[in-house]
């Protein structure tokens, strides 16, 4: 059932001289924050958050009237918090796939209640919407509720989004992983992603660190150092992620080698956990992920491997086999679409977000990995940032026992898969570049990776 979630935020106050004035703003600026705080912690609805902040007004009158110094000090902090961050004209609607019990979507959600929040704009959020007929209706919804910035964070959501976004072209219109905004060449139409690829080669790193913890310790010997991968789909996002992960791994343990199983679904609890326990049983001593559920990390703490997951930390859960998580952070790229509506400026038809702008993030390490962990992970980082280490460099990997000195990607994406541009020169394979598209288009098979199965 599709879920429809209305938030609004506080109102605009006004500020004078004097400590009587001064006081009330600040009794005022408490109940904004509390208001704001009950928006961040539940999808209540507008009347409610303001029933809320009139039962906290009286509180907050008689604790700013016991101490003008430390009135003064929240009204001049909170003053400037509110100046910096406020942005008029924007009116921001979200359409996603499942609702926080994904993982995945989980991740969004967070990042367009914090970015809205910040910048104090309304917003409407939409889940459980299926990737189909359903996304153009929700689109069309948020529109014609005054939405004038609509973004939808699954692939299949894309044509429904292309579709809505000619039929309102007053409207800006995002899209994650997306890959037409290019060819369709919609002044209203973007898509968006990051470069998680640098984000799962660091997770990567974890994972080679444990394994040579592992190797060290005499619990497996170096040939023994197989990974296990659950993904979605075989399909180039999933593609790229577990290649980069495999390639980080690798940098740091040689040895290693990794099997791929797939489930056919972006979110199958039954199916994760099942394709987990079929790569455990076949000897696989670590266990990462592309998918959102909780059925990986489940199997692995259950069986004591170690587990990398994806989207968000799995330690509460998972507290003996959790070692770290790969996500993007969205936060960055909502502040600046927003930011891009309410100044009259165009959003970039392709954003790619990067290590250095905060958009991919890896989460605490977990209680179970390697010493010297992190300080592996901070110099790799510092070196992909710097441009001296690219995850897909050419000499680190093989296809078919040969270097891989040219390639030919389906950029403009067309129903046969055409190859149309070369995306492998100055050494790498130039993966969600600026110059082609924001969406990942790796889906080379290298040495080292096997596939017990696919999912088209």
């Amino acid at each position: 059932m599709p879920i429809l979630l209305l938030f609004k935020p506080p109102g605009k106050r006004e500020h004078t001289g004097g400590e009587i004035m001064r006081k009330k703003v600040v009794s005022l600026l408490t109940v904004m924050a509390l208001a704001i705080a009950t928006l961040a912690g539940c999808a209540s609805s507008t009347d409610t958050n303001a029933t809320t902040g009139t039962e906290a007004a009286t509180e907050a009158t008689d604790e700013a009237a016991a101490d003008d110094a430390a009135v003064e000090e929240t009204a001049d902090a909170e003053e400037a918090t509110e100046d910096a961050a406020q942005v008029t004209g924007v009116k921001a609607g979200f359409i996603f796939l499942h609702d926080e019990n994904s993982t995945y979507d989980l991740n969004f959600l967070n990042a367009a209640k914090e970015a809205c929040e910040k910048l104090g704009i309304e917003y409407l959020i939409k889940t459980n919407i299926p990737e189909g007929q359903e996304c153009y209706d929700a689109a069309c919804e948020l529109a014609d509720a005054g939405c004038n910035f609509i973004f939808a964070d699954s692939f299949g959501h894309e044509d429904y989004v292309i579709e809505a976004a000619k039929e309102y072209p007053d409207v800006q219109f995002s899209h994650a992983t997306g890959t037409k905004a290019h060819t369709e060449n919609l002044s209203n139409f973007h898509n968006a992603f990051a470069s998680i690829y640098d984000g799962r080669y660091l997770a990567g790193i974890v994972a080679g660190m444990k394994l040579n913890e592992m190797i060290d310790n005499g619990d497996i010997t170096a040939d023994q150092a197989k990974m296990g991968y659950v993904g979605a789909f075989t399909y180039a996002e999933v593609i790229s992620g577990y290649t980069s992960f495999y390639l980080g791994a690798r940098s740091v343990c040689p040895s290693v080698t990794m099997e791929v199983t797939f489930t056919g679904s972006w979110y199958d609890e039954t199916a994760e956990k099942e394709g987990a326990n079929k790569l455990i049983e076949d000897g696989c001593v670590l266990i990462s992920q592309h998918a959102d559920s909780m059925g990986a990390p489940t199997a692995c703490e259950t069986a004591g491997v170690p587990n990398v997951s994806y989207n968000g930390s799995t330690a509460s859960a998972c507290p003996n086999t959790f070692l770290v998580s790969s996500k993007i952070n969205w936060e960055p790229y909502f502040e600046y679409a927003i930011n891009c509506v309410a100044a009259g400026n165009a959003i970039d038809t392709d954003w790619v977000g990067s290590l250095d702008t905060g958009s991919v993030e890896l989460t605490e390490l977990g209680s179970s990995v390697a010493a010297g962990t992190q300080e592996a992970i901070d110099a790799a980082k510092a070196d992909l940032i710097a441009g001296k280490v690219h995850a897909f460099d050419i000499t680190t990997f093989t296809v078919e026992g040969a270097e891989l000195s040219s390639f030919e990607a389906d950029v403009d994406t067309d129903p046969d898969y055409t190859p149309d541009h070369e995306v492998v020169f100055d050494g790498y394979f130039h993966e969600s570049d600026i110059q082609f598209r924001s969406a990942p288009y790796f889906n080379v098979q290298i040495d080292g990776i096997t596939l017990l199965d696919t999912a088209f």
